[in-house]
């Protein structure tokens, strides 16, 4: 196929198949084909099931020919993130502790993929249990970035957007618990969108930290991202987070413009600390919508500052909570006991030798647990857990975790006064673009400080999204954040799309 047919939109793709034009197959082996060719130097999938891939697109190829009817999104390849679980493969959330876990159930979203006939096409790279800001914490390979193979692509999602960006998928799921969709999205040149909690279920989603994670769509464009969100979005009785409430017909509004357009801006999100050509590009953002139209108007956003340092509490605390269960006992990794059984005897005997009592050496069980979870979780992991249960222990509780909640609170206070004043707020996603690989490996804080401008909209529950606004002078991607109120996606969407069609950030392919 030409290589024009995998830079083409989801959308475009998709009226094609509809009009007879096109036939899943033959786009499907041509994402194949651009895996096979790519994806060794920028390491966007974990897995990829071509024959099973191939054999859904036949299958669907053969009821639309035969007059049946098929889903919304039908013949369309998209990838997931290797985070939800699939009762057809393996669900490793980047991890040793889950290399080689099987889940005997599908996450509502894949569900609901599968239900609309999409092409499951394959199972993308993340940090390990979506905790990292560029991928590389991955136990089972790095990502890079496709417009600069020495870059990171951002994380935790960043083999969802990298996959997006080097053409090897139309469209991919991600999930964002403090900017995973969004700096990503950034750092990649594509759309990330993050629902608000409670838009998308979570069933089935490997938790990370259970009120902040939220599950959403990334594509090349903004239509794209609304014809996604449509299909995944709904209340889910399954999932008690997820709300009751009707989920419009995105793709149908999203290039209706809006009218009396006001639009917030936080002048600290574009001073001190934010690289120079990331500032430039949002600026002229700014200008693209003035000239729109729309009206710019200052707004504050105060306890933002403490937004990094909140964040980094509560989310630690639940990872700390929802990990407790990979313990080696039921499911996931665990420790060879026989190595662990001849280390327990060998620490008993130098006990006894030395006039101990043998007896106060580790049981089993708690060798088991101890050996288990350090051998599989990665530092970073281990790093949040150790975090998060020291400010959970008795004495901290009050000091951190329930001021942390305090001040989570005051957040949303602030972005419902801001969002009273204005339809959306307009920023950076990140205070820089895509960082060299290797770079922050070992300075832990430098990475928790690119998550400056997208941990409040997390804690605060609302919806956001990244879309290409620009480039730096060494030819990275820049992402421009929007962000609105509760449930406001459809509207959210319409105004992404008018500066979409303004510029043409979008079209631009990385340079593979």
């Amino acid at each position: 196929m030409s290589p024009a047919l995998i830079d083409q939109s989801a959308t475009s793709q998709l009226e094609r198949i509809q009009a007879g034009k096109l036939t899943s197959s033959e786009l499907t082996r041509a994402y194949l084909d651009r895996i096979g060719d790519k994806d060794d130097s920028v390491g966007a999938f974990l897995r990829v099931d071509a024959a099973a891939a191939m054999a859904t697109a036949a299958e669907i190829d053969q009821r639309r020919e035969a007059g049946e009817k098929v889903g919304r999104l039908a013949g369309l390849p998209v990838a997931t993130k290797d985070i939800l679980c699939s009762r057809t493969e393996k669900t490793t959330c980047g991890s040793r502790m889950l290399e080689n876990f099987s889940p005997p159930y599908d996450a509502t979203v894949i569900d609901r993929l599968r239900r609309a006939d999409a092409v499951l096409i394959g199972r993308t790279n993340m940090d390990e249990f979506a905790m990292g800001g560029s991928t590389e914490n991955s136990a089972l390979g790095t990502t890079r970035n496709p417009w600069n193979l020495d870059c990171v692509p951002g994380g935790s999602s960043g083999g969802a957007a990298a996959c997006v960006a080097a053409s090897m998928a139309p469209l991919s799921i991600g999930t964002d618990t403090g900017g995973s969709i969004r700096q990503p999205a950034s750092f990649c040149g594509v759309v990330g969108l993050k629902p608000t909690y409670g838009r998308v279920s979570r069933y089935g989603l490997v938790a990370f930290a259970s009120s902040l994670d939220q599950v959403g769509p990334l594509s090349s464009c903004v239509e794209d991202a609304a014809l996604l969100l449509e299909v995944i979005a709904g209340h889910d009785a399954r999932d008690s987070t997820s709300a009751p409430v009707n989920v419009p017909a995105y793709s149908a509004s999203v290039d209706k413009p809006l009218e009396n357009l006001r639009l917030g801006v936080v002048d600290e999100h574009l001073g001190e600390g934010v690289d120079g050509d990331v500032a430039s590009a949002v600026r002229e953002a700014i200008k693209v919508y003035e000239s729109l139209g729309a009206k710019i108007v200052d707004v504050s956003l105060p306890h933002s500052r403490y937004g990094i340092a909140t964040y980094y509490i509560i989310a630690p605390s639940e990872a700390s909570s929802n990990l407790a269960r990979y313990d080696g006992v039921q499911y996931g990794y665990r420790t060879d006991e026989k190595a662990m059984y001849a280390e327990l005897d060998e620490e008993r005997q130098r006990v006894e030798a030395a006039g101990g009592d043998p007896e106060e050496v580790d049981s089993p069980l708690v060798r088991m647990f101890r050996r288990t979870r350090s051998e599989a979780f990665g530092p970073e992991v281990k790093r949040r857990i150790m975090l998060g249960t020291y400010v959970l222990s008795a004495g901290y509780y009050d000091a951190y975790y329930l001021k942390a909640l305090k001040v989570r609170r005051l957040i949303r206070d602030d972005y419902d006064m801001a969002l009273e004043q204005v339809n959306f707020i307009l920023g950076p996603v990140s205070p820089t673009p895509a960082f060299r690989a290797g770079e922050r490996a070992d300075d832990p804080l430098a990475m928790y400080l690119g998550d400056l401008f997208t941990v409040t909209g997390n804690l605060a529950g609302i919806p956001g999204i990244s879309v290409p606004c620009g480039f730096t002078q060494s030819s990275l991607p820049v992402g421009l954040q929007l962000q609105g109120r509760p449930f406001d996606e459809e509207r959210l969407l319409r105004a992404a799309y008018m500066f979409q069609q303004a510029t043409d950030w979008h079209q631009r392919r990385a340079p593979l």
